[in-house]
């Protein structure tokens, strides 16, 4: 049977409160899974990832890897691999392996900007959108939208 995919918007008004829903998406995940996260920037994209890497268990410092395009946390359930694809936009498409250790069956991976050109997600196991927006001073809009499933 297959289900539609399904989205649904929150408002947050703390970081704390943006860690909290991603805590409950990160509930659901597995190895093998890709949840990608978008928003402009400062909209809370790193801080909602780090919700998930602490609710899967991560106990260090979770920081963006914009500047490095990829972060790896292995201390938790299952392995994370967190991804900043922001400073490939508009770079020429690249060597599709180019991350492929990176979204690999055995963990799970947050792609921060995954919007970016030439960006090798193709074939990927994507479970969730999710997209970040500011929502006035201190709030933000938080759209989660689940990948349609089959069972």
């Amino acid at each position: 049977m297959q289900a539609s995919a399904s989205a649904a918007r929150h408002v947050t008004g703390s970081p704390e409160a943006t860690e909290g829903l991603a805590a409950g998406l990160a509930g659901t995940l597995r190895a093998g899974d890709v949840v990608l996260v978008s928003g402009e920037l400062g909209a809370g994209k790193t801080t909602f990832v780090r919700g998930a890497c602490r609710a899967l268990g991560v106990t260090g410092r979770i920081t963006s890897p914009t500047f490095t395009i990829a972060r790896r946390y292995e201390s938790g359930r299952i392995p994370i691999s967190h991804l900043d694809l922001y400073r490939l936009a508009g770079a020429p498409a690249g060597d599709p392996e180019l991350l492929e250790d990176e979204l690999g069956p055995d963990r799970v991976a947050f792609v921060e900007w995954p919007e970016a050109d030439g960006t090798p997600l193709s074939g990927a196991r994507v479970v969730a959108r999710v997209r970040l927006e500011h929502d006035g001073p201190g709030r933000r809009l938080v759209t989660i939208e689940r990948a349609a499933t089959t069972g």
